[in-house]
């Protein structure tokens, strides 16, 4: 039986990577501007200000595009992901990017180039599916499950694992069971408290 009590489950866009800050960069070079006021809302139809399947069609694309090989570590990520890494921690990947393989490739080049050799596993499901039945397969290992999606984060508590939640404007107002963290330095205080 494998042992999981050195795997850390998480997410990568708002858990690893700063893929909000990304994706509004790349939609105002391509004449898309958040509308006033909306600017800590998840969906992404509300914050541009356009029709549902565009928004849809146009994460895909940004997802699917060159610039995702290039995100920028999320706030702290890269410095404490680092330090668990040296601590014999492994990372699996759970993320809703794309099954387009050369997204995931680069996905996978963009993690490892700034985050080093911590990863043991990537598992790359469509632009925004569901994580529930990937989550099934870590039912009750009792991992760690970071996210910054309260329903995916809920859904990996319902399995048995211990949800920690990254603090986004778009998730203040979660009441949840999670543990809500503002950064990576605190998820490494849990994590490495005794």
């Amino acid at each position: 039986m494998k042992d999981y009590s050195k795997i850390i489950l998480t997410d990568a866009d708002g858990v690893l990577l700063n893929w909000e800050y990304a994706f509004i960069t790349w939609m105002e070079e391509h004449g898309h501007n958040l509308v006033q006021g909306y600017q800590f809302i998840y969906d992404v139809a509300k914050r541009f200000g356009i029709e549902k399947e565009k928004s849809k069609k146009l994460v895909r694309f940004f997802n699917e595009s060159a610039t995702i090989g290039y995100l920028p570590a999320l706030r702290d990520a890269e410095h404490y992901v680092k330090l668990l890494g040296k601590l014999g921690y492994k990372f699996h990947v759970i993320t809703s990017l794309s099954k387009n393989q050369n997204a995931q490739k680069l996905r996978t080049k963009n993690l490892k180039k700034l985050f080093g050799n911590v990863f043991e596993e990537f598992i790359y499901l469509d632009t925004g599916d569901d994580k529930d039945e990937v989550l099934k397969q870590y039912k009750n290992t009792g991992c760690y499950w970071i996210e910054d999606k309260p329903v995916n984060c809920e859904e990996g508590m319902a399995n048995g694992l211990k949800g920690v939640l990254m603090e986004h404007g778009h998730n203040m107002d979660y009441k949840g069971n999670a543990t809500l963290v503002k950064d990576w330095k605190e998820i490494y205080n849990l994590v490495t408290a005794k």
